[in-house]
């Protein structure tokens, strides 16, 4: 039992060294028990990425029921690892050395390069064109092809969470990140042409999630608040969406996702619920049919009078409400969730810092509550594996 507990202890310890700067999965909420450290999906959600505390391991998401590992990479402690959609080209962060990015190509096992630089690594993102290193007060922008640095974004506002995001797609190859630290404020970069493109007033508060849609035309936002979503225009900073995830608690965003056809949006916390919001046409007027009753009389005689309430009454009347619900089996653990089409039904995925992936249908004509139809778990705990370790004995 002595052993027992010098294991757990060293376990614990190694997890609180050096990682209360990263994003990832290893600060608050995240479940040390479960080893993992990070956890995302590729660009187009085909795969997911996880890295533990022994290395990374990549799966398909090609089926529900079939949860097929694509690589196991053991060897050190991983807290990044992004996949370039389908590829063998992956870039990797580890604890032990995190100022380091090594892009490697793991089917032929080999190293493309390494580069390293003055401070953390807080995020990497890639695209087909450009490969992005988020460190706190700065952003590198590399050149898929040789890896070269094209450009430097320096003494950016304090970004101790490494939030930004990139651009998905070929036509619109764009970065955005916090233009401050106090305010919610948006700074959209043109990483082709390395220039910056608009800066959009998001928020009130300092942000704390942001998503390009796939073709790069809309970009989602939420704040530390938590309270409401926002999606705008790219080309000109136009508001086209605002959805209310809740008004009862503020809460803290750990992740934004559309879907293929940017259609549907979802929201994770760190509460129990995963929120899918639709995007209609924001040209459509809301209460359109006859009202069938009392309640549904009032809803549209508050919507006719919304002019000559408060502007802040009125942002609440004008607010959508999510789709459709994802409940998940746990609250308070980091986590990201995305929309995937996979056997050729829409589908809600989180990946959470337990080590287990969730994966609910959604309905798209009627949204509602979406049904848990699997999980799966892609790590072994530190505690089963201690248990077992103790259970044998010594080798």
């Amino acid at each position: 039992m002595q052993n027992l507990a010098s294991n757990l202890n060293y376990l614990t310890e190694g997890f609180k060294t050096g990682i209360s700067s990263l994003m990832n999965l290893a600060g608050e909420g995240g479940d040390p028990n479960s080893g993992v450290f990070f956890v995302n999906f590729n660009q187009d959600c085909t795969s997911l990425a996880v890295g533990t505390k022994t290395g990374y391991k990549l799966f398909s998401l090609n089926y529900v029921d079939k949860f097929e590992k694509i690589y196991e990479n053991d060897s050190e402690d991983i807290c990044i690892v992004e996949r370039l959609f389908s590829s063998s080209l992956v870039a990797i962060v580890s604890l032990s050395s995190p100022r380091k990015l090594k892009v490697c190509h793991f089917k032929k096992g080999t190293e493309i390069c390494n580069y390293s630089y003055s401070n953390t690594i807080l995020a990497v993102k890639l695209n087909r064109a450009r490969l992005v290193v988020c460190l706190e007060e700065s952003l590198y922008i590399h050149n898929i092809r040789d890896m070269k640095v094209l450009h430097t974004i320096r003494d950016t506002p304090p970004n101790p969470h490494g939030i930004c995001t990139l651009s998905a797609s070929n036509d619109n190859c764009y970065l955005a990140f916090p233009g401050s630290n106090t305010i919610g404020e948006v700074q959209i970069f043109d990483a082709d042409n390395l220039q910056a493109k608009i800066m959009i007033q998001a928020h009130d508060s300092p942000l704390a999630a942001m998503t390009f849609n796939p073709s790069g035309t809309k970009i989602a936002t939420a704040s530390e608040k938590g309270t409401v979503i926002r999606v705008f225009n790219v080309a000109d900073g136009e508001k086209l969406y605002e959805f209310r995830r809740g008004v009862k608690r503020c809460v803290s965003i750990y992740s934004l996702s559309f879907s293929s056809d940017s259609t549907f949006l979802c929201a994770s916390s760190n509460t129990e619920t995963v929120h899918v919001f639709k995007l209609d046409d924001p040209r459509e007027v809301r209460y359109v049919e006859e009202p069938q009753g009392w309640m549904e009389y009032v809803g549209k005689a508050l919507m006719q009078s919304a002019s000559y309430l408060p502007t802040q009454v009125t942002d609440m009347f004008n607010q959508g409400r999510s789709f459709a619900t994802v409940h998940l089996p746990f609250s308070g653990l980091k986590n990201v969730c995305a929309l995937a089409l996979i056997q050729k039904i829409p589908r809600v995925l989180v990946a959470s810092a337990d080590g287990y992936l969730y994966i609910y249908n959604l309905e798209p004509g009627e949204g509602g509550n979406c049904a848990l139809v699997k999980q799966h778990r892609c790590v072994v705990s530190n505690i089963t594996l201690i248990i077992k370790t103790f259970r044998a004995g010594p080798y």
